[in-house]
């Protein structure tokens, strides 16, 4: 029988998202068919369809062969994510022509979108099993698994503390995260807003897996922990060879000069852009066929935008782009991380 002790570790505190400005525009904006509302969970802001998953995500099974990716939002997951993989897998192109939903599952996926509305009008309606269930599709999952996560320390599985399965963080400035979280919410989660109110939500620690710097911190203060490898988006973009060389030795596989040049180009932005296996094209197209998302907004966005460093100089104005800085200097003093932007 688990100990009182352990009882306790696996409830996962709800709360409600406060009255404010910042909720008005949370529930104006970003609400729709699948995102009724929103709550807190330990502290994070998470949809409210969450509920039902808190606790089967805390006492979800880890096994010590996992490899886990995990990030906030928009900071270069899948870029990690076909890294890993491919490190792992001794660069099989051929196997990774499968789409990588369903090779480096996404734990959360299912928690984030409620589709039992559409289910219950449309018997017609069938959704991949990572999709419908990503909890018990990687229940199921044959070892070793890839795993991928946005949830923050606090929602992990509480096994991964006792299991140590080897988990890489990918963080990113926060300004070039929010104006990629921006178009991806645009494109795939139904946010209607302006692009300042985004800012203002991001600012405000109320965006799904919000608050941002929290979710960083969390994992930078266990980077010198044997089973975790912190990495920034930045590096990927300045020296990728390097990082795919940490990324191995991290996993415990060598690669030559050659066949670090090889995933070099295969994880190139335009080869990425082009790779229908990582674009997400089943999640845009169940948005597409089933109306969920604004048909010009699918039409005009793309999964892949830039893959670059400095995004946010053509979008925020003068003052956003402040008081990001103010809030990223008040947040990373004396903490030794930092991104050069």
């Amino acid at each position: 029988m688990a100990s009182r002790r352990e009882e306790e570790a696996a409830v996962v505190r709800l709360e409600e998202i406060p009255e404010g400005p910042i909720k008005a525009l949370l529930l104006h904006h970003f609400t729709s068919s699948f995102r009724k509302g929103y709550i807190r969970a330990e502290g994070t802001t998470l949809p409210d369809y969450f509920r039902r998953f808190a606790q089967g995500i805390k006492q979800f099974n880890v096994r010590e062969d996992d490899v886990w990716v995990a990030s906030f939002p928009k900071c270069g997951t899948t870029w990690t994510q076909e890294m890993v993989w491919c490190i792992a897998n001794d660069l099989d192109f051929e196997a990774a022509k499968v789409p990588l939903q369903v090779r480096f599952p996404f734990l959360d996926h299912t928690t984030l979108f409620d589709y039992e509305d559409l289910l219950s009008t449309r018997p017609d309606v069938v959704f991949p099993p990572h999709v419908l269930d990503s909890i018990g599709f990687l229940d199921n999952f044959p070892s070793p698994r890839f795993i991928k996560t946005h949830f923050p320390w606090p929602l992990l599985p509480r096994q991964i503390v006792e299991k140590k399965p080897k988990m890489i963080y990918v963080a990113r400035n926060a300004k070039d995260t929010c104006v990629s979280y921006y178009h991806h919410s645009r494109l795939l989660e139904g946010y209607r807003g302006s692009f300042d109110d985004f800012c203002e939500l991001f600012l405000g620690d109320s965006l799904c897996f919000a608050p941002f710097w929290s979710h960083v911190l969390e994992f930078w203060h266990r980077r010198n922990e044997p089973n975790f490898l912190f990495i920034k988006y930045e590096d990927m973009i300045k020296d990728l060879p390097s990082v795919i060389r940490t990324t191995a030795d991290f996993l415990g596989k060598k690669l030559s000069d050659e066949k670090v040049a090889i995933l070099t180009e295969h994880l190139s932005f335009n080869s990425m852009k082009n790779n229908p296996s990582v674009n997400y094209e089943d999640v845009v197209e169940i948005n597409r066929k089933y109306n969920l998302i604004d048909k010009k907004e699918i039409e005009k966005g793309s999964f892949m935008r830039k893959g670059s460093v400095g995004d946010f100089k053509g979008q925020m104005s003068k003052d956003m782009v402040s008081r990001f800085d103010d809030w990223t200097e008040k947040n990373l003093k004396g903490t030794g991380l930092s991104f050069n932007v």
